[in-house]
């Protein structure tokens, strides 16, 4: 996917995780960092939900008004976890000086700590199957009634009671958890949701009617106000398989059409590991991208499996394979890091692996994850071994490459189950041309790929900087491309005065496993492919430890900065 107007791929960034820390200087953070954003090719952020919550605390995903960006005093805070409503201004203004384009995290499945209770008719179903009602419907008593005092108005009048939800999980008067289904003229659960337990439409908290023509009216208006007041350029949709489908078409045939943004960019979070039930949003909704959650358990399993996963299969049953125009495709997230109720974290060294297949193809709409770049914060000071170091060095370089090498016409190589490889041959713009080879297995890999004849004569290096050795193209335009065992390398022609130093150091033990497999490709370099995999079977070794990350690569960043 890329930006015609500057001929350059676009990439998302995720930028948050669960735990960043409550001190109200998360918008501020942003504004720093938007130049080297930018810098490294990022054309999006993704900012976590800027409306008040439930509490002080809260992520943004038990969110209590919408119309609240951090501007009134309401369930004990002014700022939001991230900060204030005039930060959050400056940090998009920032953003958007420097090219990168805002999607807001729109949480409107449901809404949390109601500010008054309310009695009114409901009946509990169950929760393996919400279309069976397991008692009659009686009384219950819960807090449905958001006044949001603290606003007093401001922005919107509309006030929120019962008849704008279509379930809820507490009866506060009998001191009872369970599904409840309200009762009401024409009120029940949407029907153009998941299919799971038998009707998905519930997820949490109070579960928001878009069946309600007032609560699609102010929700149309909090859209228009978030594109006025903020200048964002698209949403993120939460707990969208939670969310009628037909809404969600409504809203955004809302946006392009009425109010006149037809670029207005929307992804949606359908968790799901197989792609079943995602085609109505596909097929009903117009130009919306979907994260590809089966890639990310493809990654996950890949990682775990180690050599034992066949890399040929590793798009099978993916978003980014059967519908691309539609795929985000990602690595972890918020909800699949440690701690988290989705956790379903992708191992530590096939990360490289994964942000090459994401980052460095034709297809699919990158997203990069906070917690990956910057690491992830410990759960709470009392538990630091609960924190993970970041890999910025890596990822940046993955950036670069996206921005600088990855274009033109895609040659695949997914032709062993261990090392798969691919050649990107540039176009007008971007003419120096990629080659990236990978390896899940104890042995190094080795590909002959063909860069083309207009190529002979040319000098290719890593710029992951893991492979020392430099290549050269012969008369035919093929050359023989490596990368070390249980690792990735991205091949660029070499630039005079440009040298790229190595993203990620390695253990004495690594170093001296690398160069064993770099000096055994020198040793068998003219030999046929054929050969030297049959060398390499008897020179492999038991991979004690696939490659770890360091602590932190900015002192790498920064020396590399430098060079460029």
């Amino acid at each position: 996917m890329t930006n015609d107007k500057q001929h350059e791929n676009v990439t998302m960034f995720q930028f948050f995780e669960w735990y960043t820390p409550t001190d109200h200087m998360h918008w501020i953070r942003l504004k720093e960092q938007a130049s080297l954003l930018s810098s490294l090719g990022l054309s999006a952020i993704w900012v976590p939900p800027p409306t008040k919550g439930s509490s002080p605390n809260d992520v943004g995903y038990g969110v209590y008004d919408l119309w609240d960006m951090g501007e009134f005093d309401q369930k004990g805070t002014v700022p939001t976890k991230y900060g204030t409503k005039d930060q959050l201004k400056e940090a998009i203004d920032e953003c958007h000086k420097h090219g990168i384009k805002i999607y807001f995290d729109a949480v409107l499945n449901h809404k949390a700590s109601g500010d008054e209770t309310e009695e009114f008719k409901a009946v509990a179903v169950d929760e393996h199957d919400r279309t069976q009602e397991i008692e009659e419907p009686h009384k219950i008593t819960a807090y449905t009634k958001f006044d949001f005092p603290g606003r007093k108005g401001k922005y919107s009048d509309f006030q929120w009671n019962h008849h704008h939800f279509s379930g809820t999980d507490w009866d506060a008067k009998e001191e009872r958890s369970a599904v409840f289904k309200i009762k009401g003229a024409n009120k029940t659960f949407a029907e153009d949701v998941d299919g799971e337990h038998g009707n998905f439409d519930y997820l949490m908290c109070n579960n928001i009617d878009y069946d309600h023509p007032d609560v699609v009216a102010d929700t149309e208006r909090w859209a228009q106000w978030c594109i006025d007041e903020f200048k964002i350029d698209g949403f993120r949709i939460d707990a969208m398989k939670h969310i009628s489908a037909g809404f969600i078409a409504h809203l955004l045939s809302h946006i392009r059409g009425q109010l006149n943004k037809p670029d207005f960019f929307c992804v949606g979070e359908y968790w799901k590991q197989t792609l079943d039930d995602v085609d109505i949003h596909l097929k009903n909704n117009g130009h919306i991208h979907l994260f590809d959650v089966p890639l990310h358990f493809n990654f996950k399993r890949a990682g775990e499996e180690g050599p034992s996963f066949d890399m040929r299969t590793i798009f099978d049953g993916t978003l980014v394979q059967s519908s691309p125009e539609a795929a985000v495709t990602f690595i972890d997230n918020h909800d699949t890091q440690p701690y988290q109720s989705l956790e379903s974290f992708v191992p530590a060294w096939f990360k490289p692996l994964a942000a090459a297949l994401i980052c460095l193809r034709f297809d699919g709409y990158p997203c990069l994850f906070y917690g990956d770049f910057y690491g992830i914060e410990p759960k709470s000071p009392s538990e630091p071994e609960t924190g993970f170091p970041g890999r910025k060095e890596m990822f940046s370089r993955m950036l670069l490459a996206r921005k600088l090498f990855a274009y033109g016409t895609q040659d695949d190589y997914f032709d062993h189950p261990n090392c798969i490889a691919w050649v990107r041959h540039g176009d007008e713009h971007h003419p120096g041309g990629l080659v990236v080879v990978m390896s899940n297995s104890n042995a190094k890999g080795h590909k002959r790929l063909n860069v083309g004849k207009h190529r002979a004569g040319e000098v290719w290096v890593d710029m992951m900087g893991y492979w020392k050795d430099q290549v050269t193209i012969k008369e035919d335009g093929s050359a023989k491309f490596y990368c070390h065992s249980g690792s990735v390398s991205l091949w660029v022609p070499k630039e005079e005065g440009k040298s790229w130093i190595t993203c990620e150091e390695s253990s004495p033990e690594e170093a001296e496993r690398y160069g064993r497999e770099e000096q055994h490709a020198r040793d068998h370099a003219d030999d046929a492919d054929s050969e030297e995999e049959k060398e390499e079977e008897e020179f492999e070794a038991e991979h004690p430890d696939l490659p770890k990350p360091l602590d932190t690569w900015d002192h790498l960043l920064e020396d590399d900065q430098a060079q460029h």
